[in-house]
Protein backbone atom coordinates (compact mmCIF):
# COMPACT_ATOMS: atom_id res chain seq x y z
CA UNK A 1 0.00 0.00 0.00
CA UNK A 2 1.69 3.26 -1.22
CA UNK A 3 1.60 5.97 1.50
CA UNK A 4 -0.74 8.06 -1.27
CA UNK A 5 -3.27 5.35 -0.95
CA UNK A 6 -2.87 5.03 3.21
CA UNK A 7 -3.09 8.51 3.70
CA UNK A 8 -6.39 8.70 1.52
CA UNK A 9 -7.92 5.86 3.75
CA UNK A 10 -7.22 7.94 7.33
CA UNK A 11 -8.66 11.01 5.97
CA UNK A 12 -11.82 8.83 4.68
CA UNK A 13 -12.92 7.13 7.89
CA UNK A 14 -11.28 9.93 10.21
CA UNK A 15 -12.30 13.32 8.07
CA UNK A 16 -10.46 15.91 6.41
CA UNK A 17 -11.08 19.32 8.31
CA UNK A 18 -11.99 20.65 4.97
CA UNK A 19 -14.31 18.52 4.68
CA UNK A 20 -16.07 16.97 7.49
CA UNK A 21 -17.49 20.21 9.47
CA UNK A 22 -20.88 20.56 9.41
CA UNK A 23 -22.48 23.87 10.16
CA UNK A 24 -24.03 24.22 13.06
CA UNK A 25 -27.80 25.44 13.22
CA UNK A 26 -27.97 27.69 15.05
CA UNK A 27 -24.80 28.93 14.67
CA UNK A 28 -24.80 31.10 18.10
CA UNK A 29 -27.46 32.25 20.50
CA UNK A 30 -26.64 34.88 23.62
CA UNK A 31 -26.59 33.08 26.19
CA UNK A 32 -27.37 36.26 28.76
CA UNK A 33 -29.88 38.02 26.64
CA UNK A 34 -30.25 35.96 24.09
CA UNK A 35 -30.75 38.81 21.41
CA UNK A 36 -27.84 38.45 19.05
CA UNK A 37 -28.09 40.49 16.14
CA UNK A 38 -25.60 42.31 13.69
CA UNK A 39 -22.71 39.94 13.64
CA UNK A 40 -19.27 40.58 11.82
CA UNK A 41 -16.35 37.49 11.90
CA UNK A 42 -13.28 38.57 12.71
CA UNK A 43 -10.20 37.11 12.71
CA UNK A 44 -8.16 37.63 16.53
CA UNK A 45 -4.39 37.67 15.33
CA UNK A 46 -3.29 37.47 19.10
CA UNK A 47 -6.02 34.31 19.87
CA UNK A 48 -4.91 32.40 17.13
CA UNK A 49 -9.22 32.01 16.95
CA UNK A 50 -12.13 33.61 15.30
CA UNK A 51 -14.40 35.96 16.83
CA UNK A 52 -18.23 36.70 16.09
CA UNK A 53 -18.76 40.51 17.06
CA UNK A 54 -22.65 41.53 17.56
CA UNK A 55 -25.30 43.93 19.20
CA UNK A 56 -26.43 42.00 22.01
CA UNK A 57 -30.38 42.87 21.96
CA UNK A 58 -31.62 42.69 25.93
CA UNK A 59 -34.73 40.46 24.36
CA UNK A 60 -34.53 38.36 27.48
CA UNK A 61 -35.97 42.17 29.36
CA UNK A 62 -39.60 42.72 29.39
CA UNK A 63 -39.55 46.49 28.71
CA UNK A 64 -42.09 49.02 26.48
CA UNK A 65 -42.17 48.26 23.05
CA UNK A 66 -38.53 47.94 21.53
CA UNK A 67 -36.53 49.63 24.68
CA UNK A 68 -35.13 45.88 24.49
CA UNK A 69 -32.73 46.82 21.75
CA UNK A 70 -31.76 50.16 23.29
CA UNK A 71 -28.89 49.77 25.93
CA UNK A 72 -27.10 47.46 24.10
CA UNK A 73 -23.49 46.64 23.95
CA UNK A 74 -21.70 44.67 21.58
CA UNK A 75 -21.22 41.08 22.46
CA UNK A 76 -18.19 38.81 21.61
CA UNK A 77 -18.73 35.10 20.89
CA UNK A 78 -15.17 32.99 19.97
CA UNK A 79 -14.00 29.73 18.41
CA UNK A 80 -11.07 27.23 18.73
CA UNK A 81 -12.97 24.48 16.53
CA UNK A 82 -12.54 26.91 13.31
CA UNK A 83 -16.28 27.77 13.27
CA UNK A 84 -17.77 24.20 15.07
CA UNK A 85 -18.55 25.17 18.57
CA UNK A 86 -19.06 29.38 19.91
CA UNK A 87 -18.12 30.19 23.52
CA UNK A 88 -19.67 33.62 24.70
CA UNK A 89 -16.75 35.81 25.79
CA UNK A 90 -18.59 39.06 27.54
CA UNK A 91 -19.40 42.38 26.17
CA UNK A 92 -17.25 44.69 25.16
CA UNK A 93 -16.61 48.35 26.96
CA UNK A 94 -16.94 50.83 24.56
CA UNK A 95 -18.65 54.28 26.70
CA UNK A 96 -16.85 57.07 26.04
CA UNK A 97 -19.78 58.92 27.68
CA UNK A 98 -21.25 58.58 31.08
CA UNK A 99 -24.71 56.68 31.52
CA UNK A 100 -26.34 54.08 30.10
CA UNK A 101 -25.66 54.42 26.12
CA UNK A 102 -26.33 52.24 22.67
CA UNK A 103 -24.17 50.59 20.45
CA UNK A 104 -25.17 48.30 16.91
CA UNK A 105 -23.92 47.16 14.09
CA UNK A 106 -20.15 46.74 14.44
CA UNK A 107 -17.76 46.79 11.39
CA UNK A 108 -13.99 45.46 11.98
CA UNK A 109 -11.04 45.72 9.80
CA UNK A 110 -7.70 45.47 10.62
CA UNK A 111 -5.13 47.41 9.27
CA UNK A 112 -1.46 47.28 9.56
CA UNK A 113 -1.92 45.20 12.65
CA UNK A 114 -4.89 47.37 14.30
CA UNK A 115 -8.17 47.03 14.37
CA UNK A 116 -10.55 49.71 13.49
CA UNK A 117 -14.21 49.34 14.80
CA UNK A 118 -17.00 51.29 13.18
CA UNK A 119 -20.21 50.78 15.15
CA UNK A 120 -23.19 52.66 15.75
CA UNK A 121 -23.35 54.82 18.65
CA UNK A 122 -26.84 56.22 20.59
CA UNK A 123 -26.52 58.47 23.39
CA UNK A 124 -29.33 56.98 26.36
CA UNK A 125 -32.15 54.16 25.99
CA UNK A 126 -35.62 55.15 24.32
CA UNK A 127 -38.61 53.58 24.36
CA UNK A 128 -39.32 53.59 20.90
CA UNK A 129 -37.52 54.05 17.93
CA UNK A 130 -35.55 57.52 18.46
CA UNK A 131 -32.18 58.89 19.22
CA UNK A 132 -29.42 60.79 17.09
CA UNK A 133 -27.54 57.64 15.85
CA UNK A 134 -23.70 58.27 14.75
CA UNK A 135 -21.07 56.08 13.64
CA UNK A 136 -18.30 56.06 16.24
CA UNK A 137 -14.64 54.98 15.70
CA UNK A 138 -12.36 52.88 17.72
CA UNK A 139 -9.22 50.93 17.42
CA UNK A 140 -7.29 48.00 19.42
CA UNK A 141 -4.39 46.01 19.33
CA UNK A 142 -6.23 43.05 20.53
CA UNK A 143 -9.80 43.46 19.89
CA UNK A 144 -10.32 43.63 24.10
CA UNK A 145 -9.29 47.60 24.85
CA UNK A 146 -10.63 49.60 22.80
CA UNK A 147 -9.51 53.53 22.16
CA UNK A 148 -12.10 55.74 21.23
CA UNK A 149 -11.26 58.22 18.12
CA UNK A 150 -14.67 59.63 17.57
CA UNK A 151 -17.51 60.01 15.29
CA UNK A 152 -17.53 59.86 11.54
CA UNK A 153 -18.82 63.00 9.42
CA UNK A 154 -21.75 61.76 8.09
CA UNK A 155 -24.78 63.20 5.97
CA UNK A 156 -27.05 63.51 9.08
CA UNK A 157 -27.49 62.95 12.66
CA UNK A 158 -29.37 59.39 12.17
CA UNK A 159 -26.43 57.56 10.11
CA UNK A 160 -25.99 53.42 11.20
CA UNK A 161 -24.48 50.15 10.22
CA UNK A 162 -21.47 50.43 8.59
CA UNK A 163 -19.66 48.37 6.28
CA UNK A 164 -15.88 49.09 5.26
CA UNK A 165 -13.81 48.08 2.35
CA UNK A 166 -10.15 48.59 1.22
CA UNK A 167 -10.58 49.20 -2.48
CA UNK A 168 -7.62 48.71 -5.04
CA UNK A 169 -6.07 52.19 -4.64
CA UNK A 170 -5.07 51.52 -0.69
CA UNK A 171 -8.04 54.01 -0.12
CA UNK A 172 -11.00 53.16 1.91
CA UNK A 173 -14.88 53.50 1.38
CA UNK A 174 -17.39 53.43 3.82
CA UNK A 175 -21.13 52.39 3.14
CA UNK A 176 -24.05 53.58 6.11
CA UNK A 177 -27.31 53.75 6.17
CA UNK A 178 -28.82 57.36 6.01
CA UNK A 179 -32.62 57.38 8.13
CA UNK A 180 -33.30 60.80 6.75
CA UNK A 181 -32.80 59.99 3.20
CA UNK A 182 -35.51 57.50 3.04
CA UNK A 183 -33.35 54.81 4.69
CA UNK A 184 -30.94 54.51 1.74
CA UNK A 185 -27.04 53.62 1.55
CA UNK A 186 -24.99 56.46 1.62
CA UNK A 187 -20.67 56.26 1.23
CA UNK A 188 -17.41 58.01 2.71
CA UNK A 189 -14.38 57.74 1.60
CA UNK A 190 -11.13 58.16 3.63
CA UNK A 191 -7.44 57.66 2.75
CA UNK A 192 -6.40 56.34 6.47
CA UNK A 193 -9.65 55.07 8.28
CA UNK A 194 -9.25 58.80 10.39
CA UNK A 195 -10.21 61.42 8.31
CA UNK A 196 -13.72 61.20 5.94
CA UNK A 197 -15.09 62.72 3.17
CA UNK A 198 -18.83 62.11 2.67
CA UNK A 199 -20.54 61.76 -0.99
CA UNK A 200 -23.50 63.61 -1.15
CA UNK A 201 -24.76 61.05 -3.91
CA UNK A 202 -26.73 58.19 -2.47
CA UNK A 203 -24.33 54.71 -3.59
CA UNK A 204 -27.79 52.08 -3.57
CA UNK A 205 -31.71 54.52 -3.96
CA UNK A 206 -34.97 53.05 -4.18
CA UNK A 207 -36.57 51.57 -1.47
CA UNK A 208 -35.66 51.59 2.11
CA UNK A 209 -33.44 49.28 3.65
CA UNK A 210 -30.58 49.17 5.78
CA UNK A 211 -27.37 47.29 6.86
CA UNK A 212 -25.17 47.62 3.82
CA UNK A 213 -22.30 44.82 3.68
CA UNK A 214 -19.72 44.91 0.77
CA UNK A 215 -17.00 42.27 -0.08
CA UNK A 216 -14.88 40.89 -2.66
CA UNK A 217 -15.79 37.21 -4.53
CA UNK A 218 -14.77 35.56 -7.81
CA UNK A 219 -14.19 38.52 -9.76
CA UNK A 220 -16.52 40.95 -8.53
CA UNK A 221 -17.58 43.60 -6.23
CA UNK A 222 -20.88 42.53 -3.96
CA UNK A 223 -22.73 44.49 -1.53
CA UNK A 224 -25.95 43.11 0.27
CA UNK A 225 -28.86 45.24 1.92
CA UNK A 226 -31.24 44.19 4.28
CA UNK A 227 -34.96 44.84 2.72
CA UNK A 228 -36.89 42.80 6.03
CA UNK A 229 -37.87 39.95 3.62
CA UNK A 230 -34.23 39.01 2.64
CA UNK A 231 -31.00 40.60 1.86
CA UNK A 232 -31.06 42.13 -1.94
CA UNK A 233 -28.00 41.23 -3.88
CA UNK A 234 -25.88 44.08 -5.52
CA UNK A 235 -22.88 43.19 -8.04
CA UNK A 236 -20.26 45.72 -9.27
CA UNK A 237 -17.21 45.93 -11.30
CA UNK A 238 -15.31 48.84 -9.70
CA UNK A 239 -17.79 49.89 -6.64
CA UNK A 240 -19.21 52.71 -7.61
CA UNK A 241 -21.81 51.41 -10.10
CA UNK A 242 -24.14 48.88 -8.36
CA UNK A 243 -26.24 46.47 -10.46
CA UNK A 244 -29.17 44.76 -8.88
CA UNK A 245 -29.99 41.53 -8.46
CA UNK A 246 -31.98 39.12 -6.42
CA UNK A 247 -32.88 38.33 -2.74
CA UNK A 248 -31.34 35.90 -0.77
CA UNK A 249 -32.29 34.46 2.44
CA UNK A 250 -35.67 35.91 2.08
CA UNK A 251 -37.54 32.10 2.44
CA UNK A 252 -37.15 30.15 5.56
CA UNK A 253 -35.64 27.03 5.83
CA UNK A 254 -36.01 24.04 7.99
CA UNK A 255 -32.92 23.83 10.19
CA UNK A 256 -33.53 24.84 13.72
CA UNK A 257 -33.77 28.48 14.24
CA UNK A 258 -33.50 29.38 10.81
CA UNK A 259 -36.51 31.53 10.31
CA UNK A 260 -38.64 33.24 8.61
CA UNK A 261 -35.52 35.41 6.75
CA UNK A 262 -32.19 36.40 6.89
CA UNK A 263 -31.47 40.41 8.27
CA UNK A 264 -28.73 42.32 8.79
CA UNK A 265 -25.16 39.97 7.67
CA UNK A 266 -21.38 40.10 7.21
CA UNK A 267 -19.87 37.63 4.46
CA UNK A 268 -16.07 36.18 5.40
CA UNK A 269 -14.42 34.33 2.18
CA UNK A 270 -12.27 32.28 2.61
CA UNK A 271 -10.38 31.04 -0.74
CA UNK A 272 -13.21 30.07 -2.82
CA UNK A 273 -15.68 29.66 -0.34
CA UNK A 274 -17.65 32.64 1.21
CA UNK A 275 -19.98 32.10 4.29
CA UNK A 276 -22.89 34.38 5.47
CA UNK A 277 -23.82 34.92 8.96
CA UNK A 278 -26.81 36.11 9.80
CA UNK A 279 -29.73 36.82 12.38
CA UNK A 280 -33.13 35.07 12.29
CA UNK A 281 -36.12 36.05 14.30
CA UNK A 282 -37.17 32.19 14.95
CA UNK A 283 -40.31 33.15 17.11
CA UNK A 284 -41.64 35.25 14.28
CA UNK A 285 -43.71 33.97 10.68
CA UNK A 286 -42.39 37.32 9.36
CA UNK A 287 -39.50 39.49 9.68
CA UNK A 288 -41.70 42.13 11.53
CA UNK A 289 -44.35 40.27 12.71
CA UNK A 290 -45.31 40.53 16.56
CA UNK A 291 -47.32 42.76 18.64
CA UNK A 292 -46.91 44.38 21.79
CA UNK A 293 -49.43 42.92 24.47
CA UNK A 294 -51.94 45.14 27.02
CA UNK A 295 -49.06 46.24 28.73
CA UNK A 296 -46.98 47.18 25.58
CA UNK A 297 -44.17 44.64 25.65
CA UNK A 298 -43.22 42.84 22.29
CA UNK A 299 -43.79 38.59 23.55
CA UNK A 300 -40.32 37.33 24.44
CA UNK A 301 -40.28 34.73 21.52
CA UNK A 302 -41.18 37.71 19.27
CA UNK A 303 -37.93 39.53 20.61
CA UNK A 304 -35.22 37.02 20.46
CA UNK A 305 -32.79 36.04 17.65
CA UNK A 306 -29.93 33.31 16.51
CA UNK A 307 -27.16 33.54 14.45
CA UNK A 308 -26.77 31.32 11.49
CA UNK A 309 -24.32 31.05 8.74
CA UNK A 310 -24.54 29.66 5.43
CA UNK A 311 -23.34 29.09 2.10
CA UNK A 312 -23.17 32.03 -0.78
CA UNK A 313 -22.39 30.23 -4.53
CA UNK A 314 -22.01 32.48 -7.69
CA UNK A 315 -24.37 30.86 -10.22
CA UNK A 316 -25.34 32.60 -13.81
CA UNK A 317 -23.55 35.75 -13.25
CA UNK A 318 -25.61 35.88 -9.24
CA UNK A 319 -25.34 34.97 -5.93
CA UNK A 320 -27.58 32.09 -4.22
CA UNK A 321 -27.72 30.58 -0.56
CA UNK A 322 -29.70 27.30 -0.19
CA UNK A 323 -30.96 27.71 3.41
CA UNK A 324 -31.46 23.58 3.65
CA UNK A 325 -28.42 22.59 1.46
CA UNK A 326 -25.78 20.52 3.76
CA UNK A 327 -22.56 22.81 3.18
CA UNK A 328 -18.65 22.03 4.73
CA UNK A 329 -18.12 25.09 7.17
CA UNK A 330 -14.58 25.78 8.13
CA UNK A 331 -13.42 28.72 9.07
CA UNK A 332 -9.21 28.73 8.76
CA UNK A 333 -6.80 30.23 10.47
CA UNK A 334 -5.32 33.26 8.78
CA UNK A 335 -1.96 35.00 8.95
Amino acid sequence: MTKAFSLWIILLFIGSPLLAQRAPAPLFRDPIYDGAADPVFVWNKLEKNWWILYTARRANQDANDVAFCYGTNIGVASSDDHGQTWAFRGYLDLNHEKGTNTFWAPDVICHKGTYHMFVVYIRGVYNHWGGNAHIVHYTSKNLWDWKYRGPLKGTSDKVIDATVFQMKDGNFRLWYKDETRGAITMSADSPDLFNWKPDTKPSIGGGAHEGPNVFEYKGYYWMLTDEWHGLRVYRSNDLNTWEKQGLILDEPSGRPEDKPSGAHADVQVVGDKAYIVYFTHPGRTSHGEGSNDENGVLPYNKRRTSLQVGELQLVNGTLICDRDKPFDFYLPDMN
